[in-house]
């Protein structure tokens, strides 16, 4: 909100040929306090001063030899973008205030000046004018923090679940975790681990590893969008995507085929680039899932099933540098990918099951 001080040092240009009225207007309004005033007698100056200095107040006179206040007040709206002139127009002719105000005037004093009412039709002008800039300022605020806070979540949730959310208006907070629930019967899940990350976290500072780890998984990140996937989230040094949902994916499979070799490829590169010595385990599996978003704080989109724990068990048994596959997936895989059978291994928490390692691709 507005307070005294804040009319009192609002910037103010007085516009009028004759000194005499110059300098009274000018005793009138320090004599009240005001602290910022500039004055010139050469009405052509104004768009240019206004222009440098953004008056919360231009007191024009409309008559002037070298050039008359409708013009100024005409040139004026040429360079004030917001559409409103903050101009208080100076006039001994009553039948020239209805024009000005027509022209874009916000109010208008007589001439000959009465103290009194100059001070409040200027006091009046500069708290629509400085009300007007706050509101503006504030709006402005609360559009940026809008934007951020849309990034933010998108960064959150899938883009589509987050559409699903804005168009409902009676959604609330305390009920999100009720809000979206989907089944997803097409979906393949990939669980990606750095091996040995660990260790290396005890050879480097917690900045270095950091920023590693984020280096590691932005490209990932790339991998993840460039493929279709829906990145889950991660956990420590494990990385969780899916193919399939939010937006159901036909050739999911093969999708998060391709994603896994892009990331073993991603892998070496990091390796030559820094001298590492990092190998990924890389597991999937297909089938149905469960996907919503849970909690009313620190929210997340995540998936449920026995595919994920499959996947995951693919990538904890499986071996460093390699991409192993449940049969569901291999079942799922088009003509454009090698798979060696490993058998049936006895999987923990799944009893024996048939597994793949994916070896080969034709790159597309």
């Amino acid at each position: 909100m507005l307070n005294e001080l804040d009319i009192l040092q609002a910037n103010l240009l007085i516009v009028d040929d004759q000194s005499a009225n110059v300098l009274l207007l000018e005793k009138i309004l320090r004599n009240a306090g005001y602290t910022s005033i500039t004055s010139t007698q050469n009405p052509q100056e104004v768009c240019h001063l206004h222009h440098q200095n953004n008056y919360d107040l231009i007191l024009l006179d409309l008559h002037m030899p070298i050039m008359d206040g409708f013009k100024v007040l005409e040139d004026l709206k040429k360079i004030e973008t917001g559409g409103y002139l903050p101009v208080l127009v100076i006039t001994a002719q009553p039948d020239e205030k209805l024009r000005a105000l027509k022209s874009g005037a916000r109010d208008f004093i007589s001439k000959p000046f009465n103290i009194a009412e100059v001070l409040v039709r200027v006091q009046n002008l500069l708290e629509v004018r400085l009300l007007t800039i706050q509101t503006k300022k504030l709006f402005e605020k609360v559009v940026a923090e809008q934007k951020l806070s849309e990034r933010l979540l998108s960064n959150v949730l899938p883009e589509v679940i987050v559409k699903r959310l804005k168009e409902q208006p009676e959604f609330k907070v305390d009920n999100f975790s009720k809000v979206i629930v989907d089944t997803f019967p097409e979906v393949t899940v990939l669980f990606v681990d750095i091996v040995g990350f660990t260790k290396f976290t005890e050879t480097v500072s917690p900045k270095i590893m950091i920023e590693v780890l984020n280096d590691i998984f932005t490209k990932f990140d790339n991998i993840t969008d460039h493929r279709g996937l829906e990145k889950i989230k991660t956990i420590g040094d494990s990385y969780m995507a899916a193919a399939g949902l939010p937006t159901p994916m036909h050739h999911h499979a093969e999708q998060a085929a391709h994603a896994a070799f892009d990331m073993l490829e991603v892998m070496e590169q990091i390796n030559r680039e820094n001298n590492y010595k990092f190998m990924i385990r890389i597991g999937m599996s297909s089938g149905s899932v469960v996907a919503g978003v849970i909690g009313t704080r620190k929210f997340l989109y995540d998936i449920w099933g026995d595919v994920v724990n499959t996947a995951s068990r693919m990538e904890s048994q499986g071996q460093p540098g390699m991409i192993q596959i449940s049969e569901s997936t291999q079942q799922r895989l088009g003509k454009f990918f090698t798979t060696e059978n490993q058998g049936c291994k006895d999987i923990l928490g799944k009893g024996t099951i048939n597994t793949w390692f994916l070896k080969e691709r034709q790159k597309n």
